[in-house]
């Protein structure tokens, strides 16, 4: 960030510099654009209030493209964040792995995109059982559920950002 930390670095970086570190938390260019453009925040509440409604607003192609920053559910982390955030996942059995190496694939078939879950603090199984369920629902109901994952995976990554524990 700059000198200072927190919500005062993230306010304070130029305009380039704030995209960057905001693309971070979130791969919609348009998400990190608006973000930038709305600042300065004067709280951490205002800030994840403005990326929750951003994120509610954008097209469906800007919610691809966030999709395109995070790696399936169980293969190889792609990013410090998805390590950590996934770290429920490294010491599953095989056999967990394997289901979710299958589940990954009968779920993009079924709705074309990523199975998309903020893993944090869950096991394997536990994400296996949520894959699972996810599984029943329609097109329309699960990419209103894909949103709101992206939003606590977001808000969890913007923590960080500004330097929390999340």
């Amino acid at each position: 960030m700059t000198d200072e930390s927190g919500l005062a670095g993230l306010n304070a970086l130029p305009g380039p510099a704030a995209t960057q570190a905001l693309l971070t938390c979130c791969s919609s260019p348009e998400w990190a654009r608006v973000l930038v453009a709305a600042r300065p925040y004067a709280s951490d509440a205002e800030l994840f209030a403005t990326a929750d409604s951003v994120l509610a607003a954008l097209p469906e192609s800007e919610i691809d493209q966030a999709l395109a920053g995070h790696p399936r559910i169980g293969a190889r982390p792609d990013s410090a964040a998805s390590a950590r955030e996934q770290a429920g996942v490294a010491d599953a059995a095989d056999t967990v792995r394997v289901a979710l190496e299958e589940g990954n694939r009968a779920y993009e078939e079924k709705f074309g995109h990523i199975y998309l879950v903020c893993a944090t603090g869950k096991s394997g199984p536990e994400l296996l059982d949520i894959l699972t369920a996810r599984l029943g629902n329609d097109p329309a109901t699960e990419r209103q559920v894909m949103r709101t994952e992206l939003a606590k995976i977001n808000r969890i990554r913007l923590a960080r950002l500004l330097g929390g524990n999340a």
